[in-house]
């Protein structure tokens, strides 16, 4: 047996082709931490650093003891062994090359040392094959991470050696677009950026590639101060002069595919640009495809239309729309077709599953969110109208090669927003119904002919079994009507079933045909044979079946099952595993937390019409309620451990069901990977209890408790949305304590979203609903609304409700509020040159946040003694603060507060004369805080850029970071900060030899400071 394992992507191993359940994800990871040194010992200490990072509980070494254990049980299949070492450690006895990780290394070192550009080609694409998304997806540890960015920095280095190999190979006539996706994902990457200049050159296209070398130039002046390297500015001289060593060679023949000569590499050949630059940023092209299925018979005619119809040349973009009855295989052969055309589309490959025909179709509006996030556009900056999303979505393919699969549409108006227009793109659209009004090409799929529908069963039970009794066999395919859905599902139980004959099957198979009211052709086979399945379940399998039918979303995990049932987390997982054991339950995916689970559309549609026979309503409701109150309760618990908010109000009391506390300890133990597995699910577990109106107080709270989990994610599109939803529900129910609740966190969002107007409407609003009411309920609301104040300049007001704030947050024990509002008064002082009133304030801050673990305090004071120590010219103390700061906020996964750090320490690092790091550290933060949409933080980092540039005396580049920044402090109304900036500006044009216009910045900036 071949043995394969991947890490480069998921954690993953597979036996022959098929996937091996090597356990939940914590086992993952210690298999992965071993498979990084195959065949090489690894000390125990070792691994318990790897798994469990920062985050190593007291029984960490004895657990670990356990997943080894497990592990070998489960490797031991095929000979593979995890041996313990002299001296503690552990090694995979594993072959290196048996590693995808390591497989790519070394493919990575044949390339560098053969001499033949095709056979380096051939080479090169092998390795970069193996890549199935960013490595040990979904685990989150610093070991990891460290391990990850090394990967990813091979992986673009691999990427930029096959490209040089085909500029050489004379193909930039079909490079362009993905070089141009390269270049801007890593806009500072000069090489990246000298091989689209070279492709665009050849294809005779000059004007296009000295734009491109403009925009680089200024850009690496802009952001980093700095020329471009030699290399680049030798390829632009070279293509002014129109040097003939700029020509392409002469195309060359097809990749060899023979083993590669072992001669060395030169170092360096004609037609390709040195390397120049690091790994700035991330790739744009997204690979959404579910994974390729391993059984897959038939479709050949089909499958060669598709690849005819969509990889023909074309004056602009195609769709094919796959029609046919439910359970056809539409999905499985859209999947199928979009991984066989995917090196076509090199620009990456969209899906979604539209659910079209089931209770909660999707929305193009959310749609076009994900695919715009997958695109790399940041959740901040988003456009929150779907008009917006459209106009972006079409922007960004206009020039790409992507294929998009929209599976399971139910109209041509769900689709229509999700078709690019760029000329070189494609859809696939996979439906139930023939969707006359959409244009494109058509391909229907058919049930399958009795001679394919018989090799899919003897795939499934093999050649002898159904050979012996091929009577039966066809008998089986005939009643299930050629439908592969029916065929899989009936060779699935004989599979399970080995000692039952075939004709036992196929005669059930004939008398529950008669008993089946009148369906769509194909659907009574698949009905019959669920039907018998159904019947041979227990009384508990089945209610938990009926049950599961009534989960939002399209996958859930185990947690959710036990609160449906009422019962413990051992429990659910057991039901599920007789439920996936009858394949009536699919695993859909193994991700940071646990496993998670779907219904087939077909197998939710009869499970939901068995529900309406065998379980009471009353029954159902009250499953929907314990599910709320288990959702609710791991919520709230998620964010308060992760303690970033302020508000205060425990959510706690609104959960009618929880888990034990030790089953929410291990599904917590990293809450905000938990989070990122179960976002879109708590958000339809409210959103359906919201629709319900049984309980608004209850999925208010839900939506309540997210709101950390959505402030640290970024997800500021789902946050408004679910708030918006719950705060009319709480309104028109007359819910005032749950209206203010919203009201308070939509405030802190729109805060975040620099929409001030709105933030102080909320915070108003939240007063005015619990006026007359005690502390806890008013203090945060306070406090948010003298922090907007403060933005604007509006100091008095800010004073009296921080003040306020702080005594109502000590009165209500609400720690994290009375830091947040001394704080704010701190700052005030900052601002206004008591400096060391503000440091007094600021120290009281550290200390009882240090005293309370309240870490985001601690963070949030040091970055203001930071900026104090800055104020007085201390700088060696200013970037001390920020440094801890920083350390703090990237422990907590908080990277926007770790950013407010990152700023100011780029900015006193230059006032020392780091020039190079000090400039380097405020480019990264701009990013970060354009990828967040922070507008506010933008505007800061461009000040601080402008004072930079100032400080190498480059008043040019100084005065557009100044302007951009006073654009943008103008735009928010940030009165104070816009005086600042316009000090920043004055000094430019000073140093232009502009006084005039220094003048008018100067007179504007103190009269705005008059009070």
């Amino acid at each position: 047996m071949a043995t394969r394992f991947e890490i480069l992507g998921t954690i993953e191993v597979r036996r022959d082709g098929s996937p091996v359940d090597v356990g939940h994800a914590m086992q993952r990871r210690v298999l992965a931490a071993l498979l990084v040194d195959a065949d090489r010992p690894v000390s125990g200490d070792a691994l318990v650093d790897r798994v469990w990072g920062n985050t190593e509980t007291a029984n960490g070494r004895r657990t670990l003891y356990g997943y080894l254990s497990r592990l070998r049980h489960v490797l031991a299949a095929d000979g593979t062994a995890i041996t313990r070492e002299r001296g503690g450690g552990y090694r995979l006895a594993v072959e290196p090359s048996a590693v995808d990780a390591h497989r790519f290394r070394e493919l990575s070192a044949k390339a560098r040392q053969t001499s033949s550009d095709g056979q380096a080609e051939a080479l090169w694409r092998e390795a970069l094959a193996l890549w199935r998304g960013s490595a040990f997806t979904g685990v989150d540890t610093p070991w990891f991470n460290a391990q990850r960015h090394l990967l990813d920095g091979e992986r673009l280095a691999a990427q930029l050696e096959l490209a040089d190999v085909r500029l050489r190979l004379a193909q930039h006539d079909t490079m362009v677009s993905e070089l141009t996706a390269r270049a801007e994902a890593y806009p500072l990457d000069e090489r990246a950026i000298g091989q689209l200049i070279l492709a665009l050159y050849r294809c005779e296209r000059q004007a296009e590639a000295l734009e491109v070398y403009q925009r680089a130039r200024r850009r690496l002046a802009d952001e980093l101060g700095v020329d471009p390297g030699t290399a680049l500015r030798r390829l632009y001289e070279q293509i002014l002069t129109a040097d003939p060593q700029l020509t392409a060679p002469p195309s060359a023949a097809p990749p060899a595919t023979t083993k590669p000569a072992t001669a060395t590499k030169p170092a360096t050949k004609s037609g390709t640009v040195a390397n120049a630059g690091p790994h700035m940023a991330r790739q744009l092209a997204p690979r959404l495809l579910p994974a390729d299925l391993s059984l897959f018979v038939g479709r050949n005619a089909e499958t060669d239309e598709a690849r005819r119809l969509l990889g023909e040349e074309r004056l602009g973009p195609v769709t094919l729309l796959v029609t046919g009855p439910a359970g056809v295989g539409k999905t499985a052969f859209a999947v199928r077709t979009g991984h066989l055309l995917a090196s076509r589309f090199p620009d990456g490959q969209l899906h979604a599953d539209l659910r079209g025909f089931g209770d909660d179709p999707a929305e193009p509006f959310t749609v076009l969110g994900t695919f715009l996030r997958a695109l790399g556009i940041p959740g901040g900056t988003v456009p929150a109208e779907l008009t917006g999303r459209v106009h972006l979505y079409r922007t960004l393919l206009a020039g790409r090669q992507t294929l998009v699969v929209l599976d399971n549409a139910a109209s041509a108006h769900q689709v229509s927003d999700l078709l690019p227009s760029g000329v070189r793109c494609a859809t696939i659209v996979t439906s139930r119904t023939t969707m006359a009004e959409l244009n494109g090409r058509r391909l229907p799929l058919d049930v399958l002919d009795p001679t394919t529908g018989l090799d899919l069963l003897r795939e499934m039970l093999g050649r002898d079994r159904t050979d012996a009794d091929s009577g039966s066999a066809r008998s089986i395919v005939e009643t299930c009507g050629g439908l592969p859905l029916a065929v899989w599902v009936a060779g699935a139980r004989l599979a399970a079933r080995p000692h039952w004959p075939l004709a036992k099957m196929a005669r059930a198979l004939a008398d529950e045909q008669r008993k089946l009211d009148e369906l769509a052709v194909g659907h009574i086979a698949v009905r019959a044979s669920l039907q018998l399945t159904y019947q041979q379940m227990s009384a508990a399998t089945q209610h938990a079946l009926c049950l599961i039918t009534h989960l939002p979303g399209p996958s859930f995990a185990a947690w959710a099952l036990a609160a449906l049932l009422d019962t413990d987390l051992p429990e659910a997982e057991a039901v599920l595993d007789d439920l996936v054991e009858v394949h009536l339950v699919q695993t859909s995916s193994m991700n940071a937390t646990r496993i998670r689970y779907q219904l087939h559309d077909l197998v939710r549609l009869f499970a939901r019409e068995r529900a309406e026979k065998d379980t009471p309503e009353r029954e159902r409701t009250a499953a929907l309620t314990r599910l709320l109150g288990a959702s609710l309760h791991l919520a709230d618990l998620a964010a308060d451990t992760l303690s970033v908010d302020f508000q205060g109000i425990s959510q706690l009391d609104l959960a009618s069901w929880q888990p034990t506390p030790a089953e929410a300890d291990q599904l917590l133990a990293d809450p905000l990977a938990w989070f990122n597995d179960e976002r879109q699910f708590l958000i339809a577990v409210a959103e359906q209890a919201l629709d319900r109106r049984e309980g608004v107080a209850p999925a208010a709270g839900l939506a309540t408790a997210l709101t950390t989990l959505f402030q640290v994610g970024s997800h500021f599109d789902d946050w408004e949305r679910l708030q918006n939803r719950a705060l009319k529900a709480a309104l028109s129910s007359g819910d005032r304590h749950s209206a203010a609740k919203i009201h308070r966190c939509l405030g802190e969002l729109t805060t975040i979203l620099d929409r001030y107007p709105e933030a102080l409407d909320h915070f108003e609003q939240a007063l005015l609903l619990t006026e007359g009411e005690g502390p806890t309920y008013r203090a945060s609301a306070t406090a948010g609304l003298a922090y907007v104040h403060r933005l604007l300049g509006q100091y008095s007001s800010a004073v009296l409700h921080f003040e306020e704030a702080a005594e109502l947050a000590e009165s209500a024990g609400n720690v994290n509020c009375f830091v947040y509002a001394t704080n704010g008064l701190g700052v005030i002082d900052l601002e206004q040159g008591r400096v060391e009133a503000a440091i007094a304030r600021f120290t009281k801050c550290l200390r009882v946040s240090r005293a309370a673990g309240y870490r985001p305090g601690e963070a949030q004071a040091l970055r203001c003694l930071g900026q104090s120590h800055r104020a007085l010219g201390d700088h060696p103390a200013a970037a001390d603060a920020y440094r801890q700061a920083a350390e703090i906020s990237e422990d907590l996964g908080d990277r926007l507060s770790a950013t407010h750090a990152t700023c100011w320490l780029g900015d006193v690092l230059v006032r020392q004369g780091e020039h190079r790091e000090g400039r380097r550290l405020l480019a990264r933060s701009l990013w970060t805080y354009r990828e967040f949409g922070n507008l506010w933080g933008e505007a800061a980092t461009l000040y601080a850029l402008a004072e930079a540039q100032l400080a190498v005396g480059r008043p040019g580049p100084a005065r557009r970071r100044a302007e951009a920044a006073v654009r943008l402090w103008r735009q928010i109304g940030s009165s104070r900060w816009l005086a600042v900036g316009l000090d920043a500006l004055a000094e430019a044009h000073t140093l232009s030899g502009d006084h005039t216009a220094a003048a008018r910045s100067r007179e504007e900036a103190e009269e705005i400071r008059k009070p």
